[in-house]
């Protein structure tokens, strides 16, 4: 008889339970895991963008309804809405209406998540010919991030961390430096100059859009953390 693999460690609540920028540089190298049947799908966190109420690119900023409800609870709770088509995943943080959106990852295989969780990672999101995505780009973007790991937002909006079915985990591989910059999507005149993007340095190049490429001036148009 064969050992079942280790079960993951959820973070506890308190971890996003703090201000929107200090969760979402945290939350850089954490691995988001969704069990899918008998598989854990796995996907390191590389990209994230924080939100505030007071600042006008928020969901928030429009106001309280039914639809943005998580927004407004406790940090820890899952906020998910539909962009562009497609599922995106929000973590709520300190204060009322602010929270952390995961702007993308990259697959995660350990002994929790074996080639298998990859595997079906790859057929949940292939590309627009039906072929298996490079797996460097299979969750580099918020959409794509939720379809690899079978994040819907009629399960999840709303919803509190499950440790049986949907967490995130330090599995202590730490970043090492971290890219700050601004958001992505944001229009003008919404604040799009605030520097609440946050990037894995080491990974910039499978982000939504790398910080890092030809014309970017360090210091003007992103700050390297470390």
């Amino acid at each position: 008889m064969t050992d079942s693999p280790p079960l993951p460690n959820a973070l506890p609540d308190s971890f996003f339970d703090r201000d929107a920028q200090v969760l979402a540089r945290d939350l850089l190298g954490k691995v988001i895991r969704h069990k899918v049947g008998d598989l854990w799908l796995s996907a390191r966190i590389i990209e994230t963008e924080a939100y505030y109420f007071a600042e006008k690119g928020s969901h928030a900023s429009l106001g309280y309804t039914e639809k943005r409800k998580a927004l407004f609870l406790d940090g820890g709770h899952i906020y998910m809405y539909y962009a562009r088509g497609g599922d995106s995943l929000n973590f709520s943080a300190h204060g009322p209406g602010n929270a952390v959106l995961i702007k993308s990852a990259y697959p995660w295989v350990d002994t929790v998540s074996g080639p298998a969780s990859l595997a079906q990672m790859l057929l949940n999101n292939p590309d627009a010919q039906g072929r298996p995505r490079p797996s460097q780009k299979l969750c580099a973007g918020q959409t794509l991030l939720c379809k690899a790991l079978g994040l819907k937002v009629p399960q999840w909006d709303a919803k509190r961390f499950d440790p049986e079915r949907l967490l995130v985990e330090d599995v202590g591989v730490p970043t090492v430096n971290v890219i700050q910059t601004t958001r992505l999507g944001i229009p003008l005149g919404r604040d799009e100059h605030l520097l609440y993007r946050f990037v894995d340095a080491a990974y910039a190049p499978w982000c939504t859009r790398n910080p890092l490429r030809r014309g970017q001036v360090e210091g003007r148009d992103y700050f390297l953390l470390s």
